[in-house]
């Protein structure tokens, strides 16, 4: 949930939608993302919309307390309501992310994914994720999420070694998170999600393969390894600029990938997007999915991002300002873009382009099909295994996927 909002139009004060956006929405899945903004601390790399309790003093009053968060986020789940109106889909997937949500009570999560249920109806086979932070959950927590209906658990490990970890500023101690698989196995989740980042300033080939083996040996279906970015404003990005730790550079990132693909490949997963591996379809996060795929979710929460039938909207950043938005009747949405047929159009190829089903080469234009061409000559494409005329990633071409893409969408 990135801390910087676009640009765009104002958002009525009810949310209204135009009468486009909900036209054929009954062949498209609908998704919820609930959005947690609080954090214990502030991660040296992290620039994503949340807040830390000393952060929040002073700021917003009783408004931005996450003791009445769940409350104040499914009184917005209650005004999506409004805003479909009769829209007869049910809810596909349910992400709950953050932040940390885990630093509510397990029955606060359980009251949100309860708002959606009421309000929307959820399908017999939904998946319903929340993200957690190793220290802060415990069996009794886990058991309380799966009673719940919460199927789906996602850790945030980052690395296994130490020093590695207290460069990224993370609290959790080396081994908690393979400890916290075993105790979501034992609570009854079927699928489990670590994730890792590769990159940190002071890591070395030998951590990351250390990291990668002790996520294997946890028993995971599901690991997705992200590139470091060290995003400007951060701690960390101080620290390099003050010269107190190195900047890591694309060609280590390189490496890294191809030792992620390398090890997670020979331990039976496969990837299915460019930064995501599973063992099996099942372990797969199709909230994730229909993301990539441009369905309809609905993003509740400050900050949250939302997108239906091609109208993207977000909300205003802060706790205080998001609840006070709402005990007074009005949408919290900050602004919102109604999307033109092209940006829908190059939008899938950015996206769907970083899956293992590929990209549909009649979304390219004239220029992009030669461009996909002469990708396919230098090694960077191939043709896709799963639908004719589809173009896929290489694995090459992974390492390269933003240049790749930036021909293809001409």
């Amino acid at each position: 949930m990135p801390s910087v909002l676009p640009d765009g139009e104002p958002m009525p004060e009810d949310g209204t939608l135009p009468a486009s956006a909900l036209e054929g929405a009954g062949d498209r899945p609908l998704a919820f993302y609930l959005h947690v903004p609080y954090c214990a601390t502030r991660c040296g790399y992290c620039d994503f919309n949340t807040y830390t309790a000393t952060e929040l003093r002073g700021s917003g009053g009783v408004l931005a307390s996450r003791d009445n968060y769940a409350a104040t986020l499914t009184d917005e789940v209650r005004l999506a309501r409004k805003v479909l109106g009769d829209d007869p889909r049910q809810v596909r997937t349910v992400f709950v992310g953050g932040g940390t949500p885990t630093l509510l009570a397990a029955a606060d999560l359980v009251r949100m994914l309860d708002a959606v249920r009421e309000e929307f109806g959820l399908a017999d086979d939904a998946e319903i994720t929340t993200e957690a932070n190793p220290e802060s959950v415990n069996p009794e927590y886990l058991a309380e999420l799966r009673e719940g209906g919460f199927n789906r658990v996602s850790f945030g490990m980052q690395s296994a070694r130490q020093h590695v970890l207290k460069v990224l500023d993370r609290t959790h101690t080396p081994g908690r998170p393979e400890a916290c698989v075993a105790e979501a196995r034992a609570a009854g989740f079927g699928h489990v999600n670590l994730d890792l980042i590769y990159g940190t300033p002071g890591e070395s080939d030998d951590d990351w393969r250390a990291s990668l083996a002790a996520a294997v040996g946890a028993g995971p279906d599901h690991i997705s390894a992200y590139a470091l970015i060290v995003e400007e404003g951060t701690q960390l990005a101080r620290r390099i600029r003050r010269g107190e730790v190195p900047m890591t550079d694309d060609d280590v990132h390189a490496d890294r990938y191809l030792i992620a693909d390398d090890v997670l490949s020979r331990a039976g997963f496969d990837w299915y997007e460019v930064s995501n591996w599973s063992t099996s379809r099942a372990g797969r996060c199709l909230h994730n999915e229909l993301y990539w795929r441009g369905a309809d979710w609905w993003g509740a929460g400050p900050g949250a991002h939302s997108h239906v039938g091609g109208v993207r909207w977000w909300n205003v950043k802060h706790p205080g300002a998001y609840a006070a938005a709402l005990a007074e009747g009005r949408s919290p949405g900050a602004g919102r873009e109604v999307l033109s047929p092209q940006d829908r159009r190059v939008e899938r190829v950015l996206l769907e382009l970083r899956l293992r089903e590929g990209v549909p080469l009649s979304l390219l234009r004239p220029v992009g099909l030669a461009a996909a061409g002469r990708a396919q000559a230098d090694g960077l494409l191939e043709a896709g295994p799963y639908e004719a005329g589809s173009a896929v990633l290489t694995l090459r071409g992974r390492l390269l996927a933003d240049g790749v893409v930036r021909d293809l969408v001409d």
